[in-house]
């Protein structure tokens, strides 16, 4: 079975969304306003803490990180922060549930 996860915040007037595929691989994909800025494929259920980097596209750009970690050792579940402008902020999970691998994409 794969799992899933969707993080989420609005930041600035802009849309930061991270989405978590883990099974035998782990995808991770950065989207900001719907469009993908980062992306990471790990084997296996992946590490954390995993962290990857985007902008937001303002003028002047505001680069941010978010990171991906587990709360206490030994949780399944995934915690997100966005990072931004020295300020660590919680990105909810908007879809945290199991689906079949045999689930069309």
């Amino acid at each position: 079975m794969r799992r899933r996860h969707s993080f989420h915040r609005d930041e600035h007037g802009h849309s930061i969304t991270v989405n978590v595929r883990s099974g035998r691989l782990t995808e991770t994909e950065l989207l900001v306003d719907g469009k993908e800025v980062g992306f990471l494929r790990e084997r296996g259920t992946g590490r954390l803490p995993r962290r990857l980097s985007g902008e937001l596209p303002d003028f002047p750009t505001r680069p941010f990180s978010v990171r991906l970690d587990r709360p206490e050792p030994g949780l399944h579940l995934p915690t997100c922060y966005l990072e931004l402008e020295g300020r660590d902020l919680p990105m909810p999970d908007q879809a945290a549930h199991l689906a079949p691998s045999h689930a069309l994409r």
